[in-house]
Order: C-alpha cells, then structure tokens, then sequence
C-alpha cells in the first residue's frame, strides 16, 4: 500500500441480514478473516438480500475491498471523531418547539 495509491481485494463473505422484532440489522463477515481499516470501501455483489419480518438471512457473497491510501487512512483516524459527534447532536423529548 503506498502513500497516494490504493489496492484491490477480492475475498468471500457471508452477509447476515435480520429483521426481526427484537434486531434488525445487517452484517458483512470476511470468511477469510481480512480487516475492513479505517477509510476502505467494501462492495458485496450479488442481488438485494431481502428478509422478512421475523426471519433472518445468511448468504454467501464475494465482496472487492478498496484500500484507503495511507494519506486517506490518516484523513479519516483525524476526522472521524468529528463525523461522529455530528451523530450525537439531537435529542428526544415530549416537548414541541414552535
């Protein structure tokens, strides 16, 4: 990995998409044991997983993985935490605010 390029990884993937009462989610586990760093994008092929309600899918996929140039990776460990307090600005409450 060089300071401006990046590379490209191919590797399986087993997606797990539930949708169910109690969780609903969707997870990419690399069934080769590759890291996802700071700054990578992963591309899953394949069609849309669609799971109903109360049930949970698991497919078998292959994913690309772009890695984040050292200069990219360094960029999102200094911001990251700033996207991420963008998350934590709002709040619930009972009140209306005209």
């Amino acid at each position: 990995m060089g300071l401006l390029t990046r590379d490209i990884e191919h590797a399986p993937c087993t997606v797990e998409v539930s949708h169910c009462f109690d969780s609903l989610h969707a997870h990419v586990r690399f069934d080769n044991g590759m890291v996802i760093n700071p700054g990578d994008e992963v591309k899953v092929h394949g069609p849309e997983i669609m799971a109903p309600f109360g049930e949970v899918v698991r497919e078998s996929r292959d994913a690309t993985i772009i890695r984040a140039s050292r200069v990219e990776q360094l960029w999102t460990r200094l911001t990251g935490d700033f996207e991420v307090m963008e998350l934590c600005e709002f709040s619930f409450s009972d009140e209306v605010k005209l």
